[in-house]
C-alpha cells in the first residue's frame, strides 16, 4: 500500500482520484508549484477538477503531513513534497524557490531554547536572495 494510501485509510478520509492526481503531481517535480501551476498541469487530465479542488486537496494533504506549504506573503503559497523540516531560499525578482537539502539546522531549535522559556517543537527557516539567472 502506498504512503498516501495508507495515511488516508488511517485518517479515514477518501483517497479520491483527483486527490491522488494532485499528490502524484508534487511527487513528480522538484518545483515548488502554486494551486493554479498544479490546476493547470492536471486539468487536461482531470478536465472536470475545480481549483477549488485543488486548494481543498493540498490543505488536506498538509493537514495529514504529506506535503508541506511555503508562505511566500501576501497570501501566496506554493507547495513541497518534502513534508520534513527543511530550509527554503526564495529569490527576490523571479519568485523561484529552492531547497537546502544539506544545510542542517538541527542545532537551531536547540539553540532557541536555550535562550529561550520555550520547548521548541519545529522551525520554518527561509532565505531569500537573487538566483544566478535573475543575477545575470
Amino acid at each position: 500500500m502506498s504512503e498516501i494510501a495508507s495515511i488516508f485509510k488511517e485518517k479515514k478520509l477518501k483517497l479520491t482520484p483527483q486527490r491522488l492526481a494532485v499528490y502524484n503531481y508534487l511527487l513528480s517535480t522538484t518545483s515548488h508549484p502554486s494551486a493554479e501551476i498544479i490546476y493547470k498541469a492536471i486539468h487536461e487530465q482531470y478536465p472536470t477538477m475545480s481549483l477549488a479542488t485543488v486548494y481543498k486537496t493540498l490543505r488536506t494533504l498538509v493537514d495529514v503531513g504529506l506535503i508541506q506549504e511555503i508562505n511566500v506573503g501576501e497570501g501566496n503559497f506554493r507547495y513541497d513534497r518534502n513534508a520534513n523540516s527543511h530550509p527554503h531560499i526564495q529569490c527576490l525578482t523571479c519568485g523561484r524557490i529552492d531547497d537546502f537539502d544539506d544545510l542542517n539546522l538541527d542545532n537551531l531549535n536547540k539553540l532557541a531554547e536555550e535562550h529561550s522559556e520555550y520547548t521548541v517543537s519545529y522551525n520554518r527557516v527561509y532565505f531569500y536572495g537573487y538566483c544566478k539567472d535573475c543575477r545575470k
